[in-house]
């Protein structure tokens, strides 16, 4: 393939991913138009393979379906790191990425991983403890931040202690705002962990099979904010790291920004999930509020 068909291939590629992020991860396409521009494609290359790797089970007609899908982007970040063409437009963007910078194959392994292992659970599994939760969004979620540090070059402890913490409160929050999605699909409230469940209540035993209850939204409600709660807390640590964090990152962590937009949306409607009011506009909030609000964020370099 000649020079010019390569660039123009990439430049589809990422077309792309810019297009699949607007699409179907709107509040964080615009948190990585407040990107450097050394650092933009980058973020929505590895946002692009977050995008596909969390709609995989969602899209798919048949579990098993879906799960080969994971399986295959599991096999495709193998071939990506061995030099091998991979007939994807979000691959090839990620493979460029990845030639160009120098991302952790690990990070991207563990994302997938964590899908895969989340994927295999029967319909009626309950995850236990708000910690096994806290370690899938870290997974899921602060993985995307720590690549997107790396593909800026930019090597900080502290920006990577801040990125974990929120991942973890982006991912907890994402999965809050997600019940009532996944109750629909007969998954039940299987990310609501079995000690909160029972501590508020919610906790049925069949005989050897554990249920959460569907028919108190006051009681959800109150496991809901316990989890909010948790949410919170990695955000104000991750705010609190904010002046040991190098001004290059910060742009990277304005979905601290984002989070803080459904803890409120979460706040004025009780924590009750049902509410219809978490989806509209933006994350339920005013689109022009949520934009000038990450606006002034960014102005300031603060998340």
């Amino acid at each position: 393939m000649s020079g010019s068909s390569t660039s123009s291939s990439l430049k589809v590629a990422f077309s792309h991913c810019v297009q699949q992020v607007r699409n179907y991860d709107y509040h964080h396409y615009l948190c990585l138009l407040e990107l450097p521009a050394s650092i933009r494609r980058a973020g929505f290359a590895l946002r692009a393979f977050n995008v596909e790797t969390s709609r995989a089970m969602d899209v798919a007609s048949d579990p098993k379906i879906g799960l080969m899908r994971l399986l295959w982007w599991q096999d495709a970040i193998d071939k990506i790191f061995k030099n091998k063409v991979i007939e994807h437009p979000t691959a090839q963007a990620l493979a460029s990425v990845i030639s160009e910078q120098k991302i952790s194959k690990s990070w991207l392994k563990r994302s997938v991983e964590a899908r895969i292992n989340d994927a295999q659970r029967n319909v009626d599994d309950i995850y236990q403890t708000i910690e096994e939760l806290e370690k899938y969004a870290e997974d899921t979620s602060s993985t995307i931040l720590y690549t997107t540090l790396q593909a800026g070059g930019i090597t900080s402890t502290a920006a990577d202690h801040a990125a974990s913490h929120v991942g973890k409160a982006s991912g907890l929050l994402l999965l809050i705002k997600s019940l009532p999605y996944h109750a629909n699909r007969n998954r039940q409230f299987s990310y609501i962990p079995v000690k909160v469940a029972e501590k508020h209540g919610l906790l049925l035993k069949q005989g050897e099979r554990l249920e959460i209850r569907t028919d108190s939204r006051e009681k959800l409600s109150e496991a809901v904010f316990d989890m909010a709660s948790t949410a919170n807390a990695h955000l104000q640590k991750a705010r609190a790291l904010a002046e040991s964090v190098p001004k290059e990152a910060r742009p990277v962590l304005l979905p601290a920004v984002a989070s803080q937009a459904v803890l409120d949306s979460l706040s004025c409607v009780g924590f009750d999930v049902f509410d219809h009011r978490l989806n509209r506009g933006i994350l339920g909030v005013n689109p022009l509020f949520f934009q000038l609000n990450l606006k002034w964020h960014s102005w300031r370099g603060v998340y």
